[in-house]
């Protein structure tokens, strides 16, 4: 029995680090509709945290429509290091309340869904790495309203069931230029 007890302790703490990010506590009361709430221009702040303390602040101007079947969401990122980036989003519709999707560093079909008020999005990503092969990891994003118009983005990193970092971030309505 004691020899069981190191495997279970593992596996429990597996299971803990793959567990998708909760709904924030901080969420509007407001239902999140990924083709209405994210459609028109939207600024980003948020930052990329690793469990090797690695910090890593970006803006992201984005950009969504929706054509009734597919909502195509523009993310051109500018990191506080110098980096920039553009990834494009295309979410469809496959049944109320479900989506695919992909994006070009998307690993196979991300999977979206309605999840009360917050809407999940699970997807896999290789990220660059040293030796030229990159490197796979999983993201579970849950986006919700704040109840003032914002939107609030966090998700979990995780490589092998391993959480190894984390991702936040607020979108908010782009403010119009005035002429």
């Amino acid at each position: 029995m004691k020899k069981q007890l190191p495997a279970f302790a593992a596996l429990a703490l597996i299971t803990a680090c793959a567990t998708r990010p909760p709904v924030p506590d901080d969420a509007g009361g407001k239902t999140f509709v990924i083709e209405r709430d994210l459609a028109g221009a939207h600024v980003a702040r948020g930052e990329f945290n690793s469990i090797t303390g690695v910090q890593r602040p970006f803006t992201a101007q984005l950009n969504g429509t929706w054509d009734g079947e597919t909502f195509t969401l523009v993310e051109d990122f500018a990191y506080d290091d110098g980096e920039t980036d553009t990834k494009t989003w295309k979410l469809k519709r496959v049944a109320p309340g479900e989506y695919t999707g992909t994006r070009e560093d998307v690993v196979g079909t991300a999977r979206g869904y309605q999840d009360g008020r917050a809407f999940r999005l699970e997807y896999d990503v290789r990220l660059p790495s040293e030796n030229g092969k990159g490197r796979k990891v999983g993201f579970r994003d849950v986006l919700v309203n704040d109840g003032g118009g914002n939107v609030l983005n966090t998700a979990t990193v995780g490589w092998f069931g391993f959480r190894v970092g984390s991702v936040s971030l607020i979108m908010e309505p782009a403010q119009e230029e005035a002429e």
